[in-house]
């Protein structure tokens, strides 16, 4: 069973050199940092506030905003626009029928566009939980998603 997330914080050393370790292992548990666990690891560790929430916002890999269990990234940087990205987003989009925060209601699935994903060669290329998914269309896409939506909660790595 895996810990909660305030068995972490409090197992954790409190030491500065802990700050990044604990965001991630927050951050994996529950795919975002709340201002309620960032004001937490900041007495745990007796670090300021706002260094805590430096470090939150300047590393990708964190997120201040809540992600739904499956999180997936479309490039729409130049090569994957001029292959199409753009359909692939509106048509994951309308498929999922994202809020405004761009999170299904039910929290499984959250959509985030970037600039590049490093993989030109591949576009365009959509990312899901970390797996990339290269030269994507509208239709591949959402069989993806569809595959996720089957499978259910993917399974959480131990921090």
């Amino acid at each position: 069973m895996l810990p909660s997330v305030e068995e972490l914080i409090e197992a954790c050393p409190a030491e500065r050199s802990s700050l990044i370790p604990l965001l991630q292992d927050i951050q994996r548990l529950e795919n975002w940092l709340s201002r309620e666990r960032l004001l937490a690891v900041s007495e745990r560790l007796s670090v300021p506030l706002s260094e805590v929430f430096r470090v939150a916002t300047f590393y990708d890999a964190f997120s201040l905003t809540p992600r739904g269990q499956y999180h997936i990234r479309v490039c729409i940087g130049t090569a994957c626009h001029l292959r199409g990205s753009g359909q692939v987003v509106d048509a994951i989009q309308r498929h999922l029928a994202l809020s405004d925060s761009g999170v299904t209601d039910d929290m499984v699935f959250s959509l985030e566009t970037v600039n590049c994903l490093g993989a030109c060669a591949l576009a365009p290329v959509m990312v899901v939980n970390g797996k990339y998914h290269p030269k994507v269309t509208p239709a591949s896409c959402l069989k993806i998603l569809d595959k996720c939506r089957k499978q259910g909660e993917p399974p959480r790595r131990t921090p």
